[in-house]
Parts: structure tokens; sequence; C-alpha cells
């Protein structure tokens, strides 16, 4: 019984990728994770976003799937990580053969951190 616990743990973390991860990304350039903010708000009512995130809600995501880049990793993120946007997301684009994430902690988690944020576009 305890392997089978361990075996699901072990499959849930691997849907995450820490904060930290994403911003060693940021500070070198960039060039491994594409961000999306996947919250369906309109921008006054996000007020801010992680920078250098692309906003696509969630409710938008499967229509728009041609035009991302399959040979980039994804790192989607919602309001707090007890939303189901981001892992909604998640799903729609691991089902398309995408490599994706979830941010773990969400964008609560990011700015609890005093992490970099910047106007929600």
């Amino acid at each position: 019984m305890e392997t089978a616990k361990i075996e699901l743990l072990k499959t849930y973390l691997s849907l995450y990728i820490s904060h930290f991860d994403v911003l060693a990304d940021m500070k070198n350039g960039g060039n491994k994770y594409v961000v999306l903010d996947v919250r369906n708000a309109p921008a006054p009512v996000k007020e801010v976003q992680i920078k250098g995130a692309k906003p696509l809600a969630a409710k938008d995501l499967a229509n728009h799937l041609n035009e991302l880049d399959k040979s980039k990793t994804y790192v989607v993120y919602d309001w707090t990580g007890g939303t189901t946007l981001g892992k909604t997301a998640l799903l729609i684009l691991l089902s398309h053969e995408f490599k994706a994430f979830e941010l773990a902690g969400a964008l609560e988690g990011w700015r609890g951190m005093n992490l970099p944020v910047e106007p929600a576009k």
C-alpha cells in the first residue's frame, strides 16, 4: 500500500515546477520555459501577471493550440494552487502532447515571495 502512495505522490509532484526553476530561467534570458497566465479574467481584474507571462485564458486555450510551439515547455499558472484553471490548462496541453507544468504555488505563491510581476496584459 505504501508503494502505491509513493507512486501517486511522484506522479502528482511531476505535474508541478518550482518557482525557483522558472525564476532561474528568467534570469538566464527566458529561453527554456514559456509562462502562460491562464486566468479567465480581463487585465483590470487580474491587475498583475508574472513578468514576461503571456495571457491565454484556460477557456480559450484549446482554440489556440495551433499558435503554440511544441518544441517549447509551457508553465501555466492560475490565481492559487487550489483553483482548477491551471490544472485544466495543464490537462489540455499534456493531452495534445505539449511539454508542460503547472507552477507550484500559482500566482499567490509567486507574489508571496516578492518575485517579478508586471501589469497584466
